[in-house]
């Protein structure tokens, strides 16, 4: 087997005939956490999608566990372990926390709901207080949350996170990644997209720099120096 959960050789992405991806190389080593972090409109969010098949490249490989993977079905990368939490946090705002949730048994017969809750709620112990409110009358910290809990409850070994601190104040910023922290403690293997960089790089064990749709930099967030701070500012 791969040491890297995620390998991308040569990676070329397009949106109709607008090329967004020009050759994308990339690796995440099993059980690690990479920011991957550029200006908007650099591929990050396309990259995502290159790997958990809402995308298919029209070049190069996408590698999960070594396993040739591009163009793989939802259900295929399930079964391969990677889960992805989008942009938008993806929940259903007219459902309530617990109906969100239920929700899941449908995609898994095998987890009983009252697992599913049990998993949930101890986890984020404020779902358990709003299991009955509508998801989208939830604070922007708490839909978050109940994105996080959605895909953690199929314990994924691979999670591909996009722009956590969207439209967060940055108290919640902090506790969402507080929560990302404690997954990469327990060896849940990360790729993360992110505008706040160094929130980011605090938890990060490796770093990659997007900009037009190439990575230009790839290493420790101590190694980066003064890199971060030319390709992306004052967001670094």
């Amino acid at each position: 087997m791969s040491a890297y959960a995620i390998e991308l050789i040569d990676v070329h992405a397009a949106y109709g005939g607008i090329e967004v991806l020009h050759g994308v190389d990339l690796v995440v080593p099993e059980g690690a956490l990479v920011a991957m972090l550029g200006p908007n409109g650099a591929g990050k969010s396309t990259t995502l999608k290159a790997i958990d098949g809402r995308l298919t490249p029209t070049g190069g490989c996408v590698h999960i566990a070594g396993r040739h993977m591009n163009g793989a079905s939802t259900k295929q990368l399930a079964r391969a372990g990677v889960c992805s939490i989008p942009e938008g946090r993806g929940i259903f705002p007219n459902l309530t926390v617990e109906e969100n949730l239920r929700m899941l048994t449908q995609l898994h017969a095998d987890l009983p709901m009252s697992e599913v809750a049990e998993r949930t709620y101890a986890r984020f112990p404020i779902l358990g207080q709003r299991h009955t409110q509508l998801a989208g009358t939830l604070s922007g910290g708490e839909q978050q949350m109940l994105a996080m809990s959605r895909a953690l409850v199929s314990d994924p070994s691979v999670l591909l996170v996009d722009e956590p601190s969207m439209g967060l104040a940055p108290r919640i910023v902090a506790e969402v990644y507080d929560v990302l922290r404690q997954l990469a403690a327990e060896g849940i293997t990360m790729l993360l997209v992110e505008q706040f960089a160094q929130m980011a790089l605090s938890i990060a064990d490796y770093a990659a720099v997007m900009i037009q749709g190439q990575i230009v930099t790839f290493a420790e967030p101590a190694d980066l120096g003064d890199v971060a701070g030319a390709y992306l500012g004052a967001s670094a």
